[in-house]
């Protein structure tokens, strides 16, 4: 038995498949992204990139802000840094961390938008 969301014909429709084919993206770029998603797919993460949307914060009010320790936040933003998601500034003693660039903000505004949707 079918299911009801399978053609129940075979035939490919060739220049929706050229059309398609372009909209791929060459595969260096395709596991860059796999990547970036794969990284935001962490809670944390995702609240820490979330919380530098709105304010720069330092390791110290990131931890405070997220109940954990300065090691653990470090090590998320070493991660997010890895894949220039987040950029760090050095003001005196203090380094204080932003998103990279505007891109990452909207990222995060449209997954938000998405499923906040009904």
């Amino acid at each position: 038995m079918k299911s009801k969301d399978v053609c129940e014909v075979t035939y490919v429709h060739k220049a929706s498949v050229e059309s398609a084919r372009k909209a791929i993206r060459s595969a260096e770029t395709v596991l860059g992204v796999t990547e970036t998603f794969r990284i935001l797919g962490d809670p944390t993460r995702l609240k820490i990139v979330m919380a530098l949307a709105k304010e720069e914060l330092c390791v110290c009010d990131i931890a405070a802000l997220l109940g954990m320790t300065d090691s653990a936040i470090s090590h998320q933003l070493r991660l997010l840094k890895n894949l220039r998601l987040v950029n760090f500034t050095r003001k005196g003693k203090m380094i204080y961390y932003t998103l990279d660039d505007e891109h990452i903000e909207d990222l995060l505004r449209i997954a938000v938008r998405h499923v906040s949707e009904d």
